[in-house]
């Protein structure tokens, strides 16, 4: 797990650190200090702890003109203990939303397992971004973790979907696509 790097390609566009209105502004990275861990694994250090113990985060872009993040997951996403969903939406989308972003791809590639404790949250997540016209996504969730997420009926909180080369993209590009394609969903 020390080897899986948050995505880097789009630094040259944006770094969370250096946004004044990201949760994550100021903090300093390490190349060599591991300190964070998922279950006694020790995960790359340019990943963010939000709160939760077994599910950290990094912010790729954030876009407030188009009013869109991307974040990446690495870990466990486990509402049963943890209460993820929570801290997530309190730590993290919570300060976008505060800053006019209501459009979220949650790219949960690297999310090992879901444990489920309710709807709540996602319920007043759905509702808060739903107002201003908003969604979220969560892009190549593994097939396992999809299924636990979907048991759930949270899917139709959070939509669920597959672009395995969204690397390809610039940011842009990416929610645009994205975009459309919840669009072309709703006018169905």
């Amino acid at each position: 797990m020390q080897d899986i790097e948050p995505f880097y390609n789009w630094q040259h566009i944006y770094v969370s650190e250096e946004d004044k209105k990201s949760p994550f502004y100021g903090r300093d990275y390490s190349e060599f200090e591991y300190s964070h861990t998922i279950y006694n694994f020790y995960i790359h250090p340019q990943w963010d702890d939000f709160g939760s113990r077994t599910l950290y985060l990094k912010v790729l872009i954030a876009d407030y003109d188009d009013q869109y993040a991307v974040l990446e997951l690495i870990g466990e996403w486990n509402d049963a203990i943890e209460n993820d969903i929570m801290e997530l939406k309190r730590e993290v989308l919570e300060k976008f939303m505060d800053e006019g972003i209501h459009k979220f791809i949650l790219i949960g590639e690297n999310v090992l397992n879901y444990h489920s404790d309710g709807k709540e949250y996602y319920e007043e997540l759905y509702e808060e971004i739903n107002e201003e016209k908003g969604w979220a996504v969560c892009l190549n969730m593994p097939e396992q973790t999809q299924y636990d997420f979907k048991k759930a009926h949270l899917h139709q909180y959070i939509e669920l979907m597959e672009l395995h080369n969204w690397r390809n993209y610039k940011p842009i590009h990416l929610f645009r696509k994205i975009n459309s394609e919840i669009a072309n969903r709703l006018d169905v």
